[in-house]
């Protein structure tokens, strides 16, 4: 993967995780959309891996990426459904720390503006786990977009005002000011 320069005060170092069964790299739109987005502000992509629609698989390379000194970010698409191999929320809480149930929410509210109530059928959730932000999302391409445009890329800015995420995660060097919501 490769860095960028930009205005981003603090670039970040993410990892990209696509939940698939029938997904491969020459396909996957989803999270390619991440990766270039992520990069085209200056973050820093560290890792991209495709999985299969397996938990414990799910939960072993998470599981790594938190372990790991460099990587602050986890993005996952895929798996967030209601379908019985949908297992990505069922991967990844065991692991959070705290959650943060806003991004749910939020990425919900977002979505109903686009899609309406299909979105109750998203299970989008995020969390923190070793200082380490974890983003689940749906697989479509366009729901990485706005989840993406409409949270992640402001929440992911050491810049955006009032707060973000970047004050609580492992190896921030500069801290940011924030407040209280």
């Amino acid at each position: 993967m490769k860095t960028n320069q930009s205005s981003l005060k603090q670039p970040l170092n993410i990892a990209v995780l696509t939940v698939s069964d029938t997904r491969t790299e020459a396909n996957d739109t989803s999270g390619q959309y991440l990766v270039d987005a992520a990069e085209a502000v200056g973050h820093n992509v560290l890792d991209k891996k495709i999985v299969i629609d397996d938990k414990f698989q799910i939960r072993a390379l998470v599981s790594n990426w938190i372990a790991s000194q460099d990587v602050q970010v986890v993005l996952i698409t895929g798996g967030t459904g209601f379908t019985e191999r949908d297992t990505t929320p069922e991967a990844v809480l065991p692991l959070f720390d705290k959650d943060v149930e806003g991004f749910g929410e939020l990425f919900r509210h977002i979505s109903y503006l686009e899609i309406g109530t299909s979105t109750v059928q998203s299970r989008a959730l995020a969390g923190m786990a070793n200082r380490t932000a974890i983003f689940c999302m749906p697989g479509s391409t366009g729901a990485c977009k706005t989840a993406w445009t409409g949270i992640l890329q402001q929440q992911l800015d050491s810049n955006h005002r009032p707060c973000n995420f970047v004050v609580h995660l492992k190896n921030i060097e500069t801290q940011c000011a924030t407040r209280e919501v």
